[in-house]
């Protein structure tokens, strides 16, 4: 109670005080009474602002006391360097002197072979003096190493040596690793290298990395450190994180809670959940798993990151010795830690315990103890009842009063209070502040301006250097007035406003229309009647943006001549003050460099977006700021650019094409300048940092902005080549979209650029990620969808071929590896997608995948190339890929060129154009098919039968062409394998072989259900007059016109069906003609069976006499030829027979065993019967009619004679095969035989070479035998 009494008494003491001071500095109220003279009451308000401003100056001046604010402490590294004078003396890491003799011999080679001991000791003493000169300067004591070739040149030798060297300060190892030179970076770049990280849990890591050095004070060092640290650990580790930049912010985190959790000055410990919290979406943007993150943060809190010789330090003897020891005193600041700042502003709690235990204390005794005050806290609740009061008194008085000594004590308490609140983070007391220095700068209204307010401009630019570590929020009021100022400045000078030529073409249509009408004399006058000039004189309020719409079109001269007057104050301040602070920018601390860019692009795009006056200052500032600042730590700028990138897609979008062109332009600078820094590997910052221009690309309607995308990535591309790592994502990005470009002028120039990377820059694209190669064949692919250009389309198509040829001398080889060598699967989600374990696939896989989506090109060059390109890449390098591979190619990729889907263009069938398309795509791709699959059916020998389905789908097609096709690739397939197919193959060719053939009777039966089913008119009928056709007769005529169209189509359908029956006889008889030594009995029954087959159907199909009347009707009214029925049925048998003959003559063992004697008699026999009948004799009458009178036949018809007419080459072709069978054969088979004979010598209608040849088989074969 006590304490809270005096707390109370406090508070209220100095609130009354300052209300005190606050009246006295009003003055007298008006209405009252004083005995003070004017000047004595001017002088009391002067005094009592004076007091006001200098208690917040004494507040401000106790805080930075306490706080150190200013004060530098030494590093580490300085400390007792008087010590190093003695050549074999060291601090060692603890401040302890070490004796080379003891430290240095870990480093020491052998020197058995040395001539004498004295040599050894002058080794010795060389390399001590090394190591002394390093702990001091370590690039000159690695000079010194190196020239007295102590130590190697290399950069490995060089790290080997600082990793083992006993009597190194870790320190100084720690300050040259981070050194930014050349060749230190490579060092640092060999001693991470040499680290082995796999299987480490991250906190074990760092503690194994940190063992060996001390993480110099300096952020730049610590960031390329932790950087490689990073990337190291995720090579080792590659499934650890997604990618570097995670493993990177959260191994800040971790530092930053080792230091929180050890340091015993920090007393607000930072909490699990505040852990996890600030790692929140670090993962390219997703969370890390609460659990990992918990464990990391018990393993840290409960077991301190310390070097393994800081373990026998005491605790005790210096209590910051843990930050220290960790060079961790400059990089408190590089994470956004808010946990602190938002406890300290309930801090009231702890502030009375404090006291409270003070006063217990000291309970016992009666004198009196002045307490002095060390916590800041306190200056909270100062400031929390008296800045109202504060501020209404500068205010006023700044408002009211002109005097100088007054408005400048005013001023400083502004600069004062703006101090000590953002210090104490008070943002609601200090943007209140801010503001109100900034009204008083009265920028928005010149023509009232006066000295004070010129005052207050100086106070802003002050408060802007002095504190900008802390104004945050309020940096946007600070912004506003210095582009307010700027643009006066302009003003004043007379130099054209950005609008000149932001709005040009609007602007010089207006001056060209008032030239006409204007003389000499009142051209200055229009100049200063120009819009921008018109809104600065006639003003606004502060928080007005852009100027607004005045009922007064002009301002008056004297408005003008007060303007100018105004205007002229601000030359008090030089540009360069301004300037000063962006320069000043590099020194904000990292959270403040993040607000600071946060709110000028707030303030640029409040410029840029003025509809009358357009500005462009802000967006100069921003250029020069990330110019300044990009070369603070990736952790840093990474936040840096995070707003600075929206901000570049909003203005590279915007309407106005003159902004939209300066800030691209803007942004190629800095792109450039970025560009120039080497990425390691793993990191995604450069795809970042290009984004916007991607974004630009794809999203803007203006064509003269994608264009110059274009223009600067491709500058980009031909001048940072060397550099470009993750930032190929978005280069090929803005390529892709510019290919689909409306503009022709855009996509060649893509082109161009296109053609340069893939002939020049290929070993870059393929040196970084495989994502990198497969956005590159995308971007090619979308090229060959060119609507300008079919060269730029074919060309694209060739560079695919060109990519696998660099593919190849690369060394991109799919072969399979050990079980324990392989990494893991792919897992993609296109169903397409190829899953393999060697790495190169990911580089094949998009190529070939690419070419084969390509093959549905609506253009017929385009899939015939892609086809063949395709197809030409597997031949020419198929000999790098793997048996599982090519398994995946097959499933993946050729195999679904041969499926419905793909073969018909937007899924639609049944028209004669993608009947074309198919034929034509799908005829080159079948044939590269069978070529390849020869070339390499020793790799591939398991996809025989799927290989040989696609061939044979061909032959089983309704098409006459496609059929021809089929059998022409099986043709060329089986010729190519011959020699190399084992007996079960070729019986898996011939029964597969054997069923598609058998499938295309399917076609037969619709013919003839089809022609069944419909009606042939006898004959055309045809009317006079319209007025003779009835209803019934419309009706009747449509029907039959109908059933026309059905017998047409029956009939076309019907001759394709023979011809490809024709087809596949004949193709089976050139089979065994070429590979009859390959066959086996099995494999010639499966021929025989096919042939068989066939020629029964053909003698079906010439038994229909009702089908051959209706085709015979159709043909005659659509006057059209006939199916060749008899033709199709006597070339099927010859063809049959031929073969018979052929197995019996050329393999007799084999035909007996098959009994090929009987099938040629049963084939004979029912030939010869089939001409019998045509001729109109049945089969031989009985005994009992021998004797009867014979009697001549009625004559045949016409349809009879044709047929029995195209019978008769059958007829003579068995009657030759039965006179050249042997004698003991034909006896064999003579009473078979011998009644048929006989029948043809009474056939009268049988054709004159029927009878010469029967008079051959007489005389050659029947004769001898009776004769015998």
């Amino acid at each position: 109670m006590i304490v809270m009494l005096m707390h109370q008494i406090f508070l209220k003491d100095i609130c009354r005080i300052v209300n005190g001071l606050l009246k006295t500095a009003l003055g007298v109220t008006p209405g009252s009474t004083t005995t003070l003279t004017p000047a004595q009451d001017q002088t009391f308000r002067i005094e009592s602002v004076k007091c006001l401003a200098t208690i917040l100056k004494s507040i401000g001046s106790w805080m930075d006391q306490q706080l150190k604010i200013g004060d530098f402490s030494p590093k580490l590294s300085e400390v007792s360097l008087n010590s190093l004078d003695n050549p074999n003396i060291f601090i060692g890491e603890d401040g302890s002197g070490i004796d080379y003799e003891l430290q240095s011999e870990s480093y020491i080679p052998d020197l058995s072979g040395a001539s004498s001991l004295e040599q050894r000791r002058a080794y010795k003493i060389e390399l001590q003096k090394g190591i002394s000169l390093f702990n001091r300067k370590p690039s000159k004591g690695i000079d010194f190493l190196t020239k007295s070739k102590k130590i190697g040149h290399s950069p490995e030798d060089v790290a080997s040596f600082l990793r083992n060297t006993s009597g190194l300060n870790a320190s100084m190892i720690g300050d040259y690793l981070g050194e930014r030179d050349e060749f230190p970076i490579k060092v640092m770049h060999a001693y991470v290298d040499a680290l082995n990280f796999e299987g480490m849990d991250f906190g074990e890591a760092i503690r194994h990395y940190l063992r060996g050095f001390r993480l110099p004070g300096e952020a730049q060092k610590i960031d390329r450190v932790m950087e490689k640290f990073a990337e190291r650990y995720c090579k080792c580790n590659p499934n650890s994180f997604t990618s570097a930049d995670t493993a990177y912010v959260l191994a800040y985190s971790v530092i930053m809670l080792n230091t929180d959790a050890h340091n015993m000055m920090v007393k607000d410990k930072m909490s699990k959940s505040d852990f996890i919290r600030n790692n929140r979406g670090i993962d390219d943007g997703k969370d890390l798993p609460e659990a990992y993150l918990s464990t990391l943060y018990d393993q840290i809190v409960n077991n301190e990151i310390k070097m393994s010789a800081d373990s026998s330090v005491p605790q005790n003897k210096q209590p910051s010795s843990v930050i220290k020891l960790l060079g961790l005193d400059n990089i408190i600041n590089l994470v956004n830690w808010k946990q602190a700042e938002d406890k300290a502003l309930g801090a009231n709690d702890l502030l009375i315990k404090n006291i409270q235990e003070k006063f217990k204390a000291k309970s016992g005794k009666s004198e009196t103890v002045f307490y002095v005050i060390t916590d800041t806290t306190i200056l909270r609740f100062m400031m929390e009842v008296c800045w109202a009061p504060m501020m209404a008194a500068f205010s006023m008085t700044l408002d009211q009063c002109d005097d100088k000594a007054a408005t400048s004590q005013c001023l400083q308490g502004f600069r004062s209070a703006v101090h000590v609140t953002s210090v104490m983070c008070m943002q609601t007391q200090r943007d209140a502040f801010v503001t109100s220095v900034a009204k008083f700068t009265y920028l928005h209204c010149v023509a009232d301006m006066k000295q004070k307010n010129v005052d207050a401009v100086k106070a802003i630019i002050s408060i802007a250097i002095e504190d900008g570590d802390y104004l945050q929020e309020a940096w946007e009021h600070v912004l506003t007035c210095l582009s307010r100022f700027e643009h006066l400045h302009l003003l004043g000078e007379g130099a054209p406003t950005d609008a000149s030529f932001l709005t040009a073409p609007m602007i010089e249509s207006e001056e060209k229309t008032q030239k006409s009408s204007t003389t000499t004399a009142s051209k200055r006058t229009n100049a200063l009647q120009n819009p921008a000039v018109m809104a600065a004189v006639r003003g606004g309020s502060y928080d007005s943006t852009t100027a607004k719409n005045n009922a007064s079109p002009l301002v008056t001269s004297d408005q003008i001549n007060n303007f100018i007057s105004n205007v002229n104050l601000l030359d008090q301040i030089g540009i360069f003050e301004l300037n000063h602070i962006f320069a000043h920018s590099q020194r904000l601390n990292s959270n403040a460099i993040v607000a600071f860019v946060e709110a000028l692009c707030k303030v640029s795009i409040t410029e840029l977006q003025s509809p009358t006056d357009p500005r462009i200052f802000c967006l100069t500032k921003i250029v020069e700021i990330a110019h300044y600042n990009m070369n603070r730590i990736r952790l840093v700028w990474s936040r840096i650019w995070k707003v600075l990138s929206d901000f570049f897609v909003s203005v590279g979008l915007s309407e106005n094409l003159s902004v939209a062109i300066f800030v691209m332009d803007s942004l190629r600078q800095l792109a450039m300048k970025f560009l120039e820094r080497e990425e390691l590997a793993n990191y995604n910052f450069q795809n970042e940092f290009l984004r916007p221009f991607a974004v630009v690309m794809q999203k803007s309607n203006a064509s003269e902005v994608r264009e110059l995308v274009v223009r600067c990535v491709s500058q980009m591309v031909l001048s940072r080549v060397n550099n470009i790592k993750s930032g190929w994502k978005s280069v090929f990005t803005v390529f892709t979209a510019a290919a689909a470009d409306d503009r022709k002028s855009i996509v060649l120039l893509a082109f161009e650029t296109m053609e340069k990377i893939v002939r020049d820059y290929f070993p870059y694209i393929t040196e970084t990620e495989t994502t990198t190669f497969t956005d590159c064949v995308k971007c090619l692919i979308t090229f060959t969808s060119s609507k300008f250009s079919s060269d730029a389309s074919l060309n694209a198509i060739a560079f695919l071929r060109f990519c696998a040829v660099k593919l190849a001398e690369e060394g991109f080889v799919c072969h399979e590896k050990d079980a324990d060598h392989q990494p893991n699967s792919i897992d993609s989600s296109d169903g397409n997608a190829i899953v393999h374990k060697d790495d190169h696939v990911y580089f094949w896989v998009p190529l070939l995948a690419g070419l084969a989506r390509l093959t549905t090109d609506t253009r017929p060059t385009i899939r015939k190339g892609a086809v063949e390109v395709l197809f030409d890449i597997l031949k020419d390098h198929g000999q790098l890929f793997s048996q599982s591979f090519w398994t995946n190619i097959f499933e993946s990729v050729i195999y679904p060129l041969f499926s419905s889907e793909i073969c018909t263009p937007n899924g639609q069938s049944n028209s004669t154009e993608d009947e074309s398309w198919n034929f034509e795509t799908k005829t080159v791709a079948v044939k590269c098919l069978v070529d390849l699959y020869v070339t390499f059916f020793d790799v591939m020998r398991p996809e025989l039968s799927r290989v040989t389905s696609v061939v044979t789908n061909f032959i089983k097609s309704p098409y006459k062409q496609n059929a021809s096709t089929g059998m022409s690739v099986f043709q060329r397939l089986t010729d190519g394998l011959a020699s190399k197919l084992s007996k079960e193959e070729w019986k898996e060719i011939l029964l597969c072989f054997k069923e598609s053939a058998a499938d295309t009777f399917v076609v037969f039966d619709k013919i003839i259900k089809m022609m069944l089913d419909i009606q042939i008119p006898e004959k055309n009928e045809s009317y006079s007059e319209a007025g003779q056709y009835s209803d019934h007769d419309i009706y009747n005529e449509d029907e039959e016109e109908a059933n026309m169209e059905t017998s047409s189509y029956a009939i076309v359908k019907m001759k394709n069906h023979m011809a490809l029956q024709l087809l596949i006889v004949q193709g089976i008889i050139k089979l065994y003609e070429t590979h009859r030594r390959s066959f086996c009995a099995e494999h010639m029954g499966i021929m025989l069976e096919m042939l068989s087959v066939i020629t029964s159907h053909a003698s079906e199909v010439s038994s229909e006499s009702g089908l051959h009347m209706k085709f015979h009707k159709a043909c005659s009214l659509l006057e059209i030829s006939e199916p060749a029925v008899i033709h199709f049925e006597n070339e099927s048998y010859q063809s049959y027979l031929r073969l018979l003959q052929a197995l019996l003559h050329d393999n007799p063992s084999l035909s007996q065993y098959m009994n090929i004697e009987k099938q040629i008699m049963l084939v004979s026999v029912k030939i010869l019967r089939t001409y019998l009948n045509c001729a109109g004799h049945g089969p031989p009458k009985d005994a009992s009619h021998r004797d009867s009178v014979v009697h001549w036949a009625l004559p045949l018809g016409s349809a009879k004679k044709e047929e029995l007419s195209a019978r008769t080459s059958l007829v003579l072709h068995v009657m030759r095969l039965l006179s050249g069978l042997e004698r003991e054969c034909f006896r064999r088979n003579l009473p078979l035989l011998f009644p048929l004979l006989a029948n043809l010598i009474r056939c009268e209608h049988s054709s004159g070479e029927v009878q010469v040849a029967l008079y051959d088989i007489f005389q050659s074969s029947i004769g001898p035998i009776i004769s015998v």
